[in-house]
């Protein structure tokens, strides 16, 4: 099979790894950056001969209108463009989230930060609240508003930056990190980077076995989104997992076997792209039975 990966980092932990799995298999395996073409970012000039799928690291505005060209043409491209272009729009899923049941803090966007200084879309609950750049990207805005003072502090920096607005939850002081390749899931933890504790007053992280609802809702989150590779952000409120992000195609760093279930799932038989659920609606996941036992396992 001719495997190509459409990323600018083909160094990459996780796809180095994967690439030489497949390259010992035989598989012939090639690298493509979009965002070296100097064409129109809006018409990209798709390769003379396709491969039989492409995995789709890159996440910039050309390389998901290269993924649109070539899904066109026929191919296969994991994740699909629509489903890794909705993942970069906080507000889009949270809205395909609440459609679903998905638990997630409640959300609402504004088109520029300055409009919360009058008073707009400011949670019910009042101080704390989150505020999130509304599209995600690399250095994008993530932080915790804890009073006005905050707020005009934070509005005066980005003031025409669109956003969402959540609910501040509070936390045990680390997130709980699931990243899904194929239905395969692994886990880790890492302290909370907004909201956490003190160092002395964090609790034990979670990381012996992820409780088989946590599973579940992983698993589920990945059928609404129609996503094949993922990550699932949760905290923990009160004994229930809370979305509180959600990732098309992370790193997934440091975690054993994640090569070799992403260069298994390169190889599976070609089939058509699965389309995110749009807003409102929900698509049919598995049971909880069949959730936890479809060839899924913790690492």
């Amino acid at each position: 099979m001719r495997v190509c990966l459409l990323t600018d980092k083909p160094d990459h932990p996780l796809l180095a790894a994967a690439s030489a799995a497949l390259a010992e298999a035989e598989h012939r395996v090639t690298f493509l950056d979009p965002d070296a073409g100097t064409g129109p970012p809006s018409h990209p000039v798709a390769p003379d001969a396709l491969a039989d799928v492409y995995l789709l690291k890159a996440h910039t505005p050309r390389a998901l209108a290269l993924a649109r060209t070539l899904e066109a043409l026929g191919a296969r491209v994991v994740n699909s463009a629509a489903a890794t272009e909705l993942c970069q729009d906080r507000s889009r899923i949270a809205a395909v989230a609440e459609g679903a049941g998905l638990p997630m803090p409640r959300t609402r966007t504004l088109g520029a930060l300055s409009e919360a200084l009058r008073g707009a879309g400011l949670p019910e609950r009042g101080y704390p609240f989150m505020v999130k750049s509304r599209h995600s990207r690399r250095g994008d805005l993530v932080a915790r508003v804890d009073g006005p003072d905050g707020l005009r502090d934070l509005a005066a920096e980005w003031p025409d930056e669109p956003v969402v607005l959540q609910e501040f939850l509070a936390n045990s002081g680390w997130d709980h990190k699931l990243w899904v390749i194929a239905g395969e899931v692994f886990a880790g933890v890492r302290p909370a980077a907004v909201g956490a504790p003190p160092d002395g007053a964090r609790s034990e992280p979670l990381i012996r076995e992820l409780p088989p609802a946590w599973i579940r809702l992983v698993l589920r989150t990945g059928d609404v989104f129609g996503l094949d590779v993922y990550g699932v952000d949760l905290l923990d409120r009160e004994g229930s997992p809370v979305v509180v992000d959600i990732n098309a195609f992370p790193g997934i760093r440091g975690q054993q076997g994640a090569p070799e279930a992403l260069a298994a799932l390169a190889l599976r038989h070609p089939g058509p792209a699965r389309p995110p659920a749009r807003s409102g609606t929900v698509r049919d996941a598995p049971g909880p039975d069949a959730a936890v036992s479809s060839g899924s396992r913790t690492r």
